[in-house]
């Protein structure tokens, strides 16, 4: 199975990044490390994120930080639909 990050997903990550970096450059590069290293693991265990809030969906909680990574898993591939702090209200639907 492969990873396929929405946009959205890849936006959500690039600004997280960049707004820790002018922060604390080493917390933003170990935050971006842990989570392609959590959706990388995925490719592994597709079902180890729980039920998503959004029906279809699932969530990885992204280990000791605040962030969760809603996905679908179809046949062939596992879509990264976003990255949400987990205090942000969800959507009731992807896009």
């Amino acid at each position: 199975m492969r990873i396929n990050w929405s946009p959205e997903a890849r936006s959500d990550l690039r600004e997280m990044v960049i707004y820790l970096s002018d922060k604390n450059p080493y917390a933003a590069e170990a935050l971006y490390e842990r989570i392609e290293t959590a959706a990388t693991e995925l490719t592994d265990n597709p079902y180890i994120g729980r039920p998503g809030r959004v029906p279809g969906t699932r969530e990885l909680v992204i280990t000791n930080t605040s962030y969760i990574l809603p996905y679908q898993i179809s046949q062939d591939r596992i879509e990264i639909l976003r990255i949400y702090h987990g205090a942000r209200k969800w959507p009731e639907q992807f896009d």
